[in-house]
Formats: structure tokens, C-alpha cells, sequence
């Protein structure tokens, strides 16, 4: 059964940092693509906040970009999201996802909440 858990999050001053992690199990063939989304308070869509290849080509949502860092290691299936300068705008529930055996997989959600 593919599992994607998550930890880190909590709350933070604006300013402050946070780090998430995600590891994944039970791959049978092969994982592709891991990332982060985050879905806002009372938003109804989640947002791209950082994805990695599995050759390590990144991309990073406009908002996040110069301060959030998306780390992979292979070896273990994890990924890990360093998040600096933290606005409260970035509170949100930070989801992990990854494409595991062609289908995508997501994470139970993690809660991130910047007070100003």
C-alpha cells in the first residue's frame, strides 16, 4: 500500500522558518515526480509550491520562489521543503505528492500557520 507521510509544520512568526518532510513506501515499480502543494484557509484548490524530478530538475511556485528549498533524496524515496522568510500568506495545509507507480499520491496534509 503506497503511503506518503508527512511531518514538520507547526506555527512560526513571520520571518521565521520551517521545515517539512515526506517520505514515501510500499513502491512497487517506480516513483517519478515529488513535490509539495498547499491549500490555502478557505480555498478550495491546492497550490504548486515545489516539485523535483527524479534527475533533480526543479520547479517552484512564483510565490515561494528565493525562499523555500525543495530537497530529494532518492536513495530513501523522502523529499524535504526548507521554508525561509515565512509570510503569513503561507499559512496553509502543505500537502506532499508524488507520482508512484503512474498514479499520484498524496500525503495526509501538514499545517503551517505564520502569524504576523
Amino acid at each position: 500500500q503506497v503511503q506518503l507521510v508527512e511531518s514538520g509544520g507547526g506555527w512560526v512568526q513571520a520571518g521565521g522558518s520551517l521545515r517539512l518532510s515526506c517520505a514515501a513506501s510500499g513502491i512497487k515499480y517506480s516513483i517519478g515526480a515529488m513535490g509539495w502543494y498547499r491549500q490555502a484557509p478557505g480555498t478550495t484548490q491546492r497550490e504548486l509550491v515545489a516539485v523535483s524530478s527524479r534527475d533533480g530538475r526543479t520547479m517552484y511556485g512564483n510565490s515561494v520562489k528565493g525562499r523555500f528549498t525543495i530537497f530529494r533524496d532518492n536513495a530513501k524515496n523522502t523529499v524535504s521543503l526548507q521554508m525561509n522568510s515565512l509570510k503569513p500568506e503561507d499559512t496553509a495545509v502543505y500537502y506532499c505528492n508524488a507520482d508512484i507507480d503512474a498514479l499520484s499520491s498524496w500525503g495526509q496534509g501538514t499545517q503551517v500557520t505564520v502569524s504576523s
